[in-house]
């Protein structure tokens, strides 16, 4: 099975597998205070979702800031979310924290070995090496559900409603998605997949930032995504970027729920590169195709 194909199972599996998500008891409002979320890549977009959700009671931190600060991790609980297991400045931080809980697919793995304890992931896929999707929501509603009451609300399609808007949606080769709150680690992880899948020149940014920094480096023509409810603020965002030739799109969703926006607006960062690559008849991921740059990675991760 090629790579692309393997995503695109994995991403329509998501619908019954939110049907039997198991979610975690929050930690209580103590343990918070001192707790920290900490990942890489994508399972960072996951820790940066439970420092929102839970008001910014616990932090969010990249393992390197940490590995290189130990004192940060010695009296906390550090939650360490990795689906390999084996990041090694994960097993590294793990090793120092007070107490390590690794939040991973993989029981037997080094970042297991090293922690406290663990919180196994256990969503289907297709066993097949390619971009994260399934993976990613299911740690990014555990992240969710230990530092907040959630349930899953059953009155949403979300696939049909994200397929529907990224489907209809126009892109460029270079990109800017943009979030609020809790979005913004949406963001992050649809560049990510515009990275992986395409090898575009994506960007993730703060709305408000956006207008004072990465906007003076858009050319007439790419594309800003805006991952908010309408309100008047973005609209005035678009109107104005519209005006200077950016190609912009704000999926549209009628819920306010934070859950179901999260859910959604993974769903639409999952489809919309997925339907560019398609278009383009390509097979196989671009990091999979991309050996030498993903030597480095490996080098770098492992």
């Amino acid at each position: 099975m090629h790579t692309i194909e393997a995503y695109e199972n994995d991403i329509k599996s998501q619908s019954e597998f939110l049907k039997i998500f198991k979610k975690q008891k929050p930690l209580s409002e103590k343990q918070q205070k001192n707790t920290i979320f900490t990942g890489s890549g994508d399972s960072l977009s996951s820790a940066m979702l439970a420092e929102v959700f839970s008001n910014f009671s616990v932090r969010y931190m990249d393992p390197l800031d940490l590995l290189k600060n130990k004192s940060l991790s010695k009296n906390r609980s550090v939650y360490f979310v990795s689906i390999s297991g084996n990041t090694i400045s994960n097993i590294k931080v793990a090793k120092t924290a007070k107490k390590s809980v690794a939040i991973t697919s993989k029981p037997n793995s080094r970042l297991a070995q090293a922690s406290h304890q663990t919180i196994l992931l256990q969503s289907p896929n297709a066993d097949v090496f390619t971009a994260g999707s399934i993976s990613f929501l299911e740690s990014a509603l555990t992240c969710i559900s230990l530092v907040s009451h959630i349930g899953i609300p059953k009155n949403y399609n979300f696939y049909q409603k994200a397929y529907s808007e990224a489907k209809k949606s126009k892109i460029t080769s270079r990109i800017f998605v943009l979030g609020n709150m809790h979005t913004y680690p949406i963001a992050m992880y649809c560049a990510a997949k515009f990275y992986e899948l395409l090898g575009y020149d994506a960007h993730y940014e703060r709305i408000e930032q956006f207008s004072h920094m990465e906007l003076f480096s858009a050319k007439k023509g790419d594309t800003v995504i805006i991952f908010e409810e309408k309100n008047a603020h973005n609209t005035q965002l678009l109107k104005n970027l519209k005006k200077v030739g950016l190609n912009t799109i704000l999926p549209k969703f009628d819920s306010k729920n934070k859950i179901s926006q999260i859910i959604f607006y993974t769903f639409f960062s999952q489809l919309l590169p997925l339907f560019e690559a398609k278009k383009h008849q390509k097979k196989d991921c671009n990091f999979v195709l991309s050996k030498n740059l993903r030597k480095v990675s490996d080098n770098m991760i492992y």
